[in-house]
């Protein structure tokens, strides 16, 4: 089969394009391409083109292809919101609208568990509404984006739609970029090593759910090979709650007023010291607890790695300054001193 893949460069992208390269004829797209084609990861094969959901004709990129797997998604700049939604909400829109054009069989794209709506008692399933479980711009675009796939399954009964909602998704090739996204420049990497970590401030009812890059990319692979549609979540089989991440730091807990840690992260993102606004910690706390039972019965689904081997992988990864070989997770594009993320919020590449 002939897949494009929307978004190929990065954390997911990278984990879905080598997963499916080795099988199916390849293109990768992604605003920023690789120069040369790294083979060490798995993507020799294939073929990139360069282009930008917000402003690009998607049109002649999809003729001719089996499958659209749309991955693209842009977190910063937060203080720009007008930019992230129309990378994401206005280019969501673009992207289908390109692949109902270019008459493709089947669109596959990645939601979030972001897009849930605030928890429940027990696990929720794919039936729990998706209204975003806070105001942050991230879960609103998520949301949104629920709503889009929602009007073109129904404008577009013969196209077969496949929404992953993926708990909070690590690799070590990932790392750099994640730390950039979420920690910014002003937070060291070793940090984060358990021996320099003797007490873990965390609010009260903290617990995530994590899953590897590599088991995401499996479930979007058997979506791809199987006639399959609707939503699938998926996530490791732990919860990370404080104890979970006491153990993995080897260090004590300790328990921080919600208001507190909002209030803080208030201050620090409008003083430009973190780059993830409060309302997204909200969103954090208040997001559900996922069953992945559809995905094991329908895709054949099983992860192969916990949520706290995902986690560790990216711990690990941040601390030896890790990264991949594409532009979005390059680590070097950081700058010396990392003087690009502070100019810019997230690097760049020269």
């Amino acid at each position: 089969m002939l897949i494009v893949i929307v978004g190929a460069t990065g954390n997911i992208g990278t984990a879905v394009t080598r997963e499916l390269a080795h099988a199916h004829d390849v293109v990768g797209v992604a605003r920023r391409v690789p120069d040369v084609p790294p083979a060490a990861e798995g993507l020799a094969s294939v073929r990139w083109v360069s282009a930008d959901t917000a402003t690009s004709d998607f049109v002649p990129i999809f003729e001719g292809a089996d499958v659209v797997v749309h991955l693209a998604w842009l977190f910063q700049p937060t203080h720009d919101p007008d930019l992230t939604w129309a990378a994401n909400a206005v280019g969501t829109r673009r992207v289908l609208d390109a692949a109902a054009q270019a008459g493709v069989p089947a669109v596959i794209t990645t939601s979030s568990v972001a897009a849930y709506s605030p928890r429940g008692g027990g696990l929720a399933d794919e039936s729990w509404p998706t209204d975003g479980p806070s105001s942050a711009a991230y879960a609103r675009e998520k949301a949104y984006v629920e709503r889009l796939l929602d009007v073109f399954e129904l404008e577009h009964p013969q196209t077969r739609v496949v929404r992953f909602r993926p708990a909070f998704v690590f690799q070590r090739s990932a790392a750099t970029a994640q730390r950039r996204i979420f920690g910014g420049p002003f937070l060291p990497g070793r940090l984060l090593d358990p021996r320099f970590i003797a007490a873990l401030p965390l609010p009260k009812g903290f617990e995530m759910q994590a899953v590897h890059s590599a088991d995401l990319a499996r479930a979007i692979a058997a979506a791809v090979e199987r006639p399959v549609s609707g939503a699938f979540n998926i996530a490791a089989d732990d919860v990370l709650d404080a104890a979970a991440l006491a153990d993995i730091f080897s260090a004590r807990t300790v328990q921080v007023p919600t208001g507190l840690v909002r209030s803080a992260l208030g201050l620090a993102w409008r003083a430009h010291l973190v780059p993830a606004p409060a309302n997204l910690f909200d969103a954090l706390m208040r997001i559900p607890m996922m069953s992945t039972a559809r995905a094991r019965a329908e895709l054949d689904w099983q992860p192969q790695h916990t949520g706290r081997e995902a986690l560790e992988a990216f711990l690990d990864g941040v601390r030896h300054g890790a990264g991949g070989g594409t532009p979005a997770l390059d680590p070097d594009s950081s700058g010396p001193l990392r003087v690009n993320e502070v100019r810019s919020g997230v690097g760049s590449r020269p």
